[in-house]
C-alpha cells in the first residue's frame, strides 16, 4: 500500500469518529459542568431512572380537652390518630378523675392547644404553636380587669411523618 493511500484511509478513518463525536449541546445532551477556567459538558445516562425522593406521607394527630365545670375536673389526650379517639380517651381522663359533667371544650388537630385559667372563669384555644394558642385564650379571659388569668394547661399534637 503506498503512502498516499495510508493518508486518505487515516483521513477517512478521522473523518467518520469526527461525525460520531460531534459536538454536545448542554442541557440538551450533556449537563454542564464548570471549574476554575474551564468548562465542559458531563454526558446524560438518559438510560438511567432520575433519583427523585418518594412523596412525603403525614399522619395527623388529634388533641381534646375535656372538663367538669361543676367539679372542676380536667381531662385531656394528645397524639391520638382521630378526632373521635382524642375525644374519648379526654373524655375517661376526665371521668377518671372523678367527673360526671364532663364536656368537651375543644379538639384539635395538627397543632397546640392551651387552657387559660382566672378567677371568673377559663378559656381554652388551639393554635400553630403553644404560645399562638396561649395568647387567643389569654385575649378571651383578658376581657374580664382583674382577672388573674394564667395558663394552666398547654399540649401539642403534631403530625407524624411515616414516609
Amino acid at each position: 500500500m503506498s503512502q498516499g493511500s495510508m493518508k486518505i484511509l487515516l483521513l477517512c478513518g478521522l473523518l467518520a469518529t469526527a461525525g460520531s463525536l460531534h459536538a454536545q449541546q448542554p442541557g440538551v445532551n450533556c449537563a454542564p459542568i464548570q471549574g476554575q477556567g474551564w468548562t465542559g459538558c458531563a454526558p446524560i445516562n438518559p438510560s438511567q431512572p432520575s433519583a427523585k425522593a418518594p412523596p412525603q406521607r403525614w399522619q395527623d394527630h388529634w388533641g381534646a380537652i375535656v372538663t367538669d365545670p361543676v367539679k372542676s375536673n380536667l381531662g385531656t389526650a394528645v397524639n391520638m390518630t382521630s378526632q373521635s379517639e382524642a375525644e374519648q380517651a379526654a373524655l375517661a381522663d376526665c371521668q377518671g378523675k372523678g367527673g360526671t359533667a364532663c364536656k368537651q371544650d375543644i379538639a384539635y388537630r395538627n397543632q397546640c392547644a392551651a387552657m387559660v385559667v382566672g378567677d371568673t372563669g377559663y378559656d381554652t384555644k388551639a393554635g400553630a404553636t403553644v404560645n399562638d394558642a396561649v395568647q387567643a385564650a389569654m385575649k378571651v379571659c383578658n376581657t374580664v380587669p382583674g382577672d388573674h388569668c394564667h395558663s394552666y394547661y398547654t399540649a401539642c399534637s403534631q403530625p407524624v411523618r411515616i414516609q
